[in-house]
Formats: structure tokens, sequence, C-alpha cells
């Protein structure tokens, strides 16, 4: 890490050139990639040669984890703020992946202004517990905290992140208020009965079901290895300083051009959580100039580093880091194993 010359206000003062956006820029982002996952819709209609078909039904899906990422742009007023045109295209979107506009901007801001703080790290998040509190906790606790961090539950998170928790859980937590999760899930249920029934399973999968499926999980991934990494750093609530946890709880992903063009820059986390209004197009450039920003946490999509990841488990704050789980448990407790 390298130690920050300009911090708090300064520091964030310091991103603020690269707030203004291109509105043409931002524009064809939102309608090249709508056309694009058009486009898609069209040639995954058409049974042909499978392999290829699975092929292009993946790259569909990485298209949908880019209009995500612009959608998540829209809603901090990154791009096109106050656009009407951009919300009939862009929350539409939002109920297609199961992101109801309504619980992600509550759950999704508390995350910005309270990143890597213990308290609450389940809102818009990864729930992290100490080891202290792993200790403490029942067998139940732990059984519970071990599914939400499962691999599985990432890699299936169409079903547990996305139509359970965004969607089933924050609907019955609150219907008045978030009623669009309801929405979401009966469009998603809906649309998925049509299809198969309508034109038989492999239509459903191809157009539907394995895109879908695909953004899920890679951006679950993507949002878990955000903030779930070596060099992460954790702080007590009451010491808790913003700027630091942008650029020290936050990992900056390094990805090739392709796939900073389908996560539309997301992997430049560091960048966004100092200044989340700066457009994605941008990100690079601030990093570039803002000398603060160029030694953050670096991770990579190799299959080592994904490994790795999901082997953090526990803060352990003598340590100053993350770890795994106790190799043994404290006697008298026995907690189910999903390792």
């Amino acid at each position: 890490m390298g130690i920050c010359v300009r911090q708090g206000r300064e520091l964030i003062e310091s991103t603020r050139p690269f707030v203004a956006e291109s509105r043409a820029r931002s524009w064809w982002a939102v309608v090249s990639t709508t056309a694009l996952l058009a486009v898609a819709a069209v040639v995954l209609w058409r049974p042909f040669f499978w392999p290829l078909r699975l092929l292009v039904s993946v790259a569909t899906g990485l298209l949908i984890v880019r209009q995500f990422v612009l959608f998540h742009d829209y809603m901090h007023g990154a791009l096109l703020r106050g656009s009407k045109a951009a919300r009939v295209i862009l929350y539409p979107s939002a109920i297609f992946t199961m992101t109801p506009p309504r619980v992600w901007r509550e759950t999704h801001n508390y995350h910005h202004a309270h990143t890597a703080q213990l308290v609450g790290s389940s809102i818009g998040s990864f729930a992290t517990m100490t080891t202290q509190q792993w200790q403490e906790a029942t067998p139940a606790q732990r059984l519970r905290y071990k599914l939400i961090r499962h691999p599985l539950t990432v890699l299936s998170a169409y079903f547990t992140i996305f139509m359970f928790d965004m969607c089933v859980m924050s609907f019955l937590r609150s219907p008045k208020k978030r009623w669009d999760s309801a929405v979401a899930l009966a469009f998603n249920w809906g649309m998925s009965a049509f299809l198969w029934i309508r034109f038989g399973f492999a239509t459903f999968a191809f157009v539907y079901f394995v895109p879908l499926a695909v953004a899920c999980a890679v951006g679950a991934y993507l949002f878990y290895a955000q903030h779930n990494f070596e060099g992460l750093v954790i702080q007590k609530r009451e010491a808790w300083c913003y700027d630091r946890a942008a650029l020290h709880s936050s990992s900056y992903m390094e990805l090739g051009p392709l796939m900073n063009y389908f996560t539309a820059n997301i992997g430049y986390h560091h960048v966004h959580h100092l200044n989340p209004c700066i457009p994605y197009y941008r990100l690079p450039e601030a990093m570039a100039k803002v000398p603060e920003l160029q030694n953050p946490s670096r991770v990579r999509l190799t299959p080592a580093i994904v490994a790795g990841s999901f082997q953090l488990k526990l803060w352990d704050s003598q340590l100053g880091r993350m770890v795994g789980y106790p190799q043994a448990e404290p006697r008298g407790v026995r907690a189910a194993s999903f390792d």
C-alpha cells in the first residue's frame, strides 16, 4: 500500500474533475449495449449447433453484466443523471436481472456509506465475522454464515442472492415499500414459465436462463472479490474513515480490455468507492492521474486467486487481516462444515 499524501475531503476533491460526463458517450454505451442484447436474443432464438449456441449464451450473460453496471452508474448519478429516457431503458433491465431499483438503492447506498464496517456488514454486501464473533456464534449462526460465503452460493447467485435475497426476502421484509421486488420475481417466474411451456426447454435455457445465470454468478463474484481479498482492511466503526475504506477496503481487479468492456470498468472499484459519481469510462483516467489511487490491492481472475479469495472467511483483528475458518472447533461445539 502506498502512503496517501492527500486524505479525506482533499482527496475526494481531487477526483471531482472526472465526474463530468460526456452525454453522447453515456448514451452510446446504453444504446449500443441494449442493441447488442437485442441482437443476441434474436440470434439465440433460432436453434443451431448447441456448443456454439451455449457460447453465445454465455457472452450474452456478460453483456447483461455490462448493462447492469450501466444501471448501477445511473443509480449513482454518474451516468445520464436525471434522464427519464435512460430510466425507461435501465429500470426494466434491473427488473430483468432481479435487482429491483428500490431495494438496490437502499442497500447499495448503505454499503457505500459503511464499507468494511463489521456492524451491518451484511446489508448490501457479504456478511463478515471476526474470529471472536465466530468463537461466540452458535452452530446455527455458523452454518448460516458458511452458507452465505460458500462458493456454491456465489455460483448459484441467480437463485440464492438475486431471486431469494434481493426479491423474495426483501419483499417479505417490507411489502409496501419494496413492491418492485415482487414485480421482478413475478416477471422472472412468468417469463420462465412462458418460454419453457410455449417454446420448449432449449429456448428457455439458451435465450433466458443461461445468460441470466451467468450474469448473476459473474456479478456476485465480482462483488465478493472487490471486498474480500488479501490486504483488505476492516475498521472499527468508531474509527471508520470513508476515504481509507475506499482505498484499502475495495480492490482493483486487473482485467484485459475485453473483460473491462463487459464489466464496464467496475474492476476499478477503489476509484468508484472514493467517488461513485465518476462515470465508468473515466475511472481509468482518474486512477492514472490521481497518485493516491495508483497503489491499491490488486486481484485477478486467475484460478489461484479466485480459489484463494474463497479461503478468506473471518477478520482477525489481532493479525489485522482476513483468515480462514479455525481448523479445530472449540470444545463442546461442532459446526456443520460446508468447506
